[in-house]
């Protein structure tokens, strides 16, 4: 698609209608904050063929949610709806080690602000929640406000000046002011635009399960630095068999997969075991494990001719840093700025400008935290003894300096820098 006009005024008779490829978080936060700022002056259509599963398809899986998603999902008004499925985030520690080391001593903690490193007085860092309560909440929560939801796919999308025709799946042909791709790391509309993608496949797998364990986790997260990749766990809300339960998010070798998971749940608990530890006392297997493919990736561009990408469309990132849904919640609340901007100012939402503001909002942050992340798995995914004893070097230095530390747990929060309104917990 080319690329003509800039910003022009909206007329009485205009089309003000939003498009949404894809019922994922992202694309479902994007169409409530719309139409909660606009009602029905803007006209807010999900198209999604999986709708009727959608928040089945999310579970057993968990995402850690930083304070400026929090904060963004509470002036959505969908916090309190998925509250009881939300584990704050207390602190976090850090370790460097073999599988067959006897011990893993502890390099870096990152606490609250109990001791004054924390930038955030009086709230966790991140939350984990539930994925499948999230989704069903951002769902009841956009029907509520007349979100439209259809259960179909875009076949085809064709810019003609001030708007851009849709084919569907079914055969059926509509149009809209402005089309968001939510699509996922495969956009077929991203590709249908012509909008190149520069990434690559890492040679790990991501496994992701839900552990039942004996002691409570006291909303402390660990992250495991082994050769062959991060073993994270993360604390959920009590419940289960034994009481406690935490999400396990285990990097490991891609050709050792099938290996270690692909046999007997008892075979597979067991080796969860060797990573986990004894800490948490007796282990189950509740729910998993799945295995996901693991990639970097960035498309050349975040828009097309009155297209604009949103979540995996636009970016993929190592799950190292627990980053990727924050990075997606951050581009919904900008594109919807740009678009609430232009809309009160009687503007066109899919103009070239208004685009172009989206992009240049999220790129920077974007590209930094891809960078980050997969430098810091290059880091720490090795058995270099060199390497070894220069990051645990800096691990220690870090965790004596908390200057550094509020730095990061910054960051990681969404609670420094520019921001989206909404990610400040402001209104559009």
């Amino acid at each position: 698609m080319g690329e003509t006009g800039m910003s022009g005024s909206m007329q009485g008779g205009a089309l003000r209608k939003v498009v949404i490829a894809g019922g994922g978080i992202p694309g479902l936060s994007l169409a409530l904050a719309l139409r909660q700022a606009h009602g029905d002056a803007l006209e807010v259509t999900v198209f999604e063929p999986g709708l009727d599963r959608a928040a089945l398809r999310h579970r057993g899986r968990a995402f850690a949610v930083a304070a400026g998603g929090r904060r963004m999902l509470t002036r959505l008004g969908i916090w309190d709806g998925v509250a009881h499925a939300a584990e704050p985030i207390l602190d976090m520690a850090i370790s460097d080690s073999r599988l067959t080391d006897p011990v893993r001593p502890v390099f870096l903690t990152f606490g609250q602000d109990g001791d004054g490193e924390s930038p955030l007085v009086g709230e966790p860092f991140a939350h984990m929640v539930e994925a499948e309560y999230l989704v069903d909440a951002l769902l009841t929560a956009s029907k509520a406000v007349g979100v439209a939801f259809e259960p179909v796919g875009i076949r085809h999308a064709q810019a003609n000046g001030r708007s851009i025709a849709l084919a569907l799946s079914d055969g059926r042909e509509t149009d809209a002011t402005l089309l968001v791709a939510a699509d996922g790391s495969r956009s077929r509309l991203r590709e249908a635009a012509g909008i190149g993608w520069v990434g690559r496949s890492y040679p790990q797998t991501g496994i992701v399960a839900t552990i039942g364990h004996e002691r409570p986790h006291g909303g402390r997260a660990f992250e495991h630095f082994l050769p062959s990749g991060p073993f994270a766990i993360l604390p959920l809300v009590d419940g289960g068999a034994l009481g406690h339960r935490s999400s396990i998010v285990w990097t490991e070798r891609a050709a050792d997969v099938e290996a270690l998971i692909g046999g007997s749940r008892e075979e597979t608990l067991g080796e969860i075991e060797r990573r986990f530890g004894l800490n948490l006392g007796r282990l189950v297997l509740e729910d998993g494990p799945s295995a996901h493919p693991l990639s970097l990736g960035m498309a050349r561009s975040f828009r097309g001719e009155r297209l604009a990408l949103l979540g995996d469309a636009a970016h993929v990132i190592h799950p190292i840093a627990g980053q990727g849904l924050n990075l997606g919640l951050a581009d919904a609340a900008s594109l919807a700025e740009e678009i609430t901007e232009a809309l009160r100012l009687g503007l066109d939402p899919g103009a070239k400008d208004v685009l172009q503001r989206y992009e240049r909002s999220r790129r920077f942050d974007t590209f930094a935290m891809a960078a980050a992340t997969d430098g810091l798995n290059r880091l720490f995914s090795n058995d270099i003894l060199p390497v070894r004893l220069m990051r645990d070097l800096g691990l220690g230095l870090v965790d004596r300096m908390p200057g550094l530390k509020s730095l990061f747990i910054g960051e990681a929060s969404a609670s420094r820098g520019a921001s989206p309104r909404l990610m400040r917990g402001e209104a559009l």
